[in-house]
């Protein structure tokens, strides 16, 4: 299993032969992309409909669940970071603690759920860039060597159990005070033209 993980590793982690644009791209998706979806989501929430603004503060929601989860996991099982170890090229500066679950996996895959579980049916090809999106910023960290394979993926998991427990949470918070949960995630559909 430790093989398949560095033979995974070392396909993805930019070496001194990897195009310079892919190193930039990785860059941009580890430091740039988060900075981008804060102004979006704040954007979102300011002019956004009503749907897309539950499906923010749901993604938001999830976003703390899975960051203290993460918090929590990388205390328990302290895992190293590739240049810990010894292995690999890392291209960015990152401190020297834990690195299982990656913290920017966690995020952008609490959020991308979050937003899957909130918004309509209509919206699912928004939905799929939001995973391609995550997908991309776990790529990026294994590509910058600051995580291993097992620390995205664990950070995908976590970020997306994150936010579907979030869900059942509100449902539950918002029943126990005598509003109907179903109010929170249901479709908004236009109500009907009086003739």
């Amino acid at each position: 299993m430790l093989s398949i993980e560095l033979a995974l590793f070392t396909a993805v982690n930019a070496t001194a032969a990897t195009p310079a644009g892919i190193v930039t791209a990785a860059r941009w998706l580890s430091q740039g992309l988060p900075v981008l979806a804060g102004l979006l989501v704040a954007a979102g929430l300011g002019f956004g409909s009503h749907r897309l603004r539950q499906a923010l503060m749901l993604g938001l929601a999830a976003l703390v669940v899975a960051w203290c989860a993460a918090r929590g996991m990388r205390a328990w099982v302290p895992m190293p970071r590739p240049a810990q170890l010894g292995i690999g090229i890392q291209w960015i500066e990152h401190g020297v603690r834990a690195g299982f679950p990656s913290m920017h996996a966690t995020g952008a895959f609490a959020l991308a759920q979050g937003l899957a579980l909130g918004l309509h049916r209509r919206h699912a090809p928004w939905k799929w860039v939001a995973f391609g999106l995550a997908a991309a910023v776990a790529w990026s960290r294994v590509c910058l060597g600051v995580h291993f394979p097992a620390d995205v993926l664990a950070g995908a998991l976590t970020g997306c159990a994150s936010a579907l427990a979030t869900r059942a949470m509100l449902r539950h918070l918002l029943s126990w005070r005598g509003r109907s949960s179903a109010y929170w995630f249901r479709p908004v559909r236009p109500s009907a033209r009086r003739t």
